[in-house]
C-alpha cells in the first residue's frame, strides 16, 4: 500500500480529507509522471464508492513556479478550512521540505519585488551569482538553482530579505493555525522499493507519459521549465530533444534515477527524525491489511 492509498483509506475511516504534499501534483497538466492517480480518491466503503476530497492538487500551471512559501499558505487554508468542518486533515506526501515546513514551522514570509537589487544583479555573469549565493547562503538545502541565472537571483533577493529587520517584524506577526501532528511514516524492503519503481516506471510509459510531455512542449512548456520538474520530466524531455537515444536507454536512466531519489527521500526523512521530529514507522514487512489496522491503531492511541 502506497502513501496515497494508505491516507484515503484512513480519510474514508474518520471522515477525512486529504491534503497533498507533492511538489508536482500542485501542477495542472503534470497526470502520469507526477503519479496522481486521481481514481485512488475514490473507494469502496460498504459495497458503495465514495470520493475522498484532496486539496493543493492542480492549484497551479507551470506559467508559474509554485514554491515552499506557496505551499505552507495552501496547507494552512486547507487544514483551516477542513477542520473548521470538523474532518480530519491528512497530509499525504513525499516532498521532504513540504512535509518538514509544516512540523517544525518553517517562518515563511511573503518576499517583496526589489527591481533594483534585481536589475543590479543581472548584471553579473552566472558564475559570479552562484558565488554570491554561497557566501551569503548559511546554509545551503540544495543546489537547484544553479546553472540558471533568474533562479539564482531570485534566491539571493530571497536570502538577503530574509535577513532584514523587516522581515523579522513580519515574522514577529505570524499566526498560524494550531497543529497537532501524529506522524506516520512508510517504508519497505529496499529490494521491494526497487522492483516497484521498476513496474511504475513501465506502466506509466504505457499510459503515454512521453505523449504528456509531449503535449507540454507543445502547449507552451519551454524545454527547460520541464527539465526543472525534475525526473520523468527532466529525462522524458531529453529523449524527445534526441539526448537519450532509445526509450530502452531512457527506461534504464530514469529507474537508476527514482531509485536514487527514494533513497534520498528516506535519508530526508531520518534527517527530520535527528531534528526531533517523531515518525511512527509501519511494519515493512507487513502486508497491506496490517499496515492500515497499524496506521488505525496510532490514531486511536493519539
Amino acid at each position: 500500500m502506497g502513501k496515497t492509498a494508505l491516507g484515503v483509506r484512513l480519510a474514508a475511516r474518520y471522515s477525512g480529507e486529504i491534503i497533498s504534499a507533492d511538489s508536482r501534483q500542485v501542477y495542472t497538466g503534470l497526470d502520469i509522471g507526477s503519479g496522481k492517480d486521481l481514481k485512488d480518491y475514490d473507494i469502496l466503503v460498504g459495497g458503495e464508492r465514495v470520493h475522498i476530497p484532496y486539496h493543493l492538487i492542480d492549484v497551479c500551471t507551470l506559467e508559474r513556479e509554485f514554491n515552499l512559501f506557496d505551499f505552507q499558505e495552501g496547507f494552512y487554508s486547507a487544514f483551516e478550512d477542513i477542520s473548521s468542518r470538523k474532518k480530519l486533515p491528512i497530509c499525504v506526501g513525499g516532498t521532504g521540505m513540504y512535509v518538514d515546513s509544516i512540523l517544525r514551522k518553517y517562518d515563511m514570509i511573503p518576499v517583496p519585488e526589489n527591481p533594483g537589487l534585481e536589475a543590479e544583479l543581472r548584471q553579473k555573469s552566472l558564475s559570479e551569482l552562484e558565488s554570491i549565493l554561497v557566501a551569503e547562503k548559511e546554509k545551503l538545502h540544495n543546489t537547484t538553482e544553479f546553472g540558471d541565472k533568474e533562479r539564482v537571483i531570485k534566491a539571493i533577493v530571497i536570502n538577503r530579505f530574509n535577513k532584514s529587520d523587516e522581515c523579522a517584524r513580519l515574522r514577529a506577526c505570524l499566526r498560524r493555525p494550531d497543529v497537532r501532528p501524529l506522524v506516520v511514516g512508510t517504508t519497505l524492503d529496499r529490494a521491494v522499493v526497487r522492483e516497484r519503481i521498476a513496474r511504475r516506471l513501465s506502466q506509466r510509459l504505457d499510459e503515454g507519459m512521453i505523449d504528456e510531455v509531449r503535449g507540454l512542449h507543445e502547449h507552451g512548456a519551454s524545454w527547460e521549465r520541464l527539465c526543472s520538474l525534475g525526473l520523468e520530466y527532466r529525462f522524458v524531455s531529453e529523449y524527445l530533444q534526441g539526448k537519450i537515444e532509445t526509450k530502452e536507454k531512457l527506461y534504464e536512466l530514469l529507474n537508476l534515477a527514482i531509485g536514487q531519489f527514494a533513497k534520498r527521500q528516506e535519508t530526508w526523512f531520518r534527517g527530520m527524525e535527528k531534528k526531533g521530529v517523531k515518525i511512527n514507522w509501519l511494519p515493512k514487512d507487513a502486508d497491506t491489511d496490517a499496515r492500515f489496522r497499524a496506521a488505525c491503531a496510532l490514531w486511536e492511541v493519539a
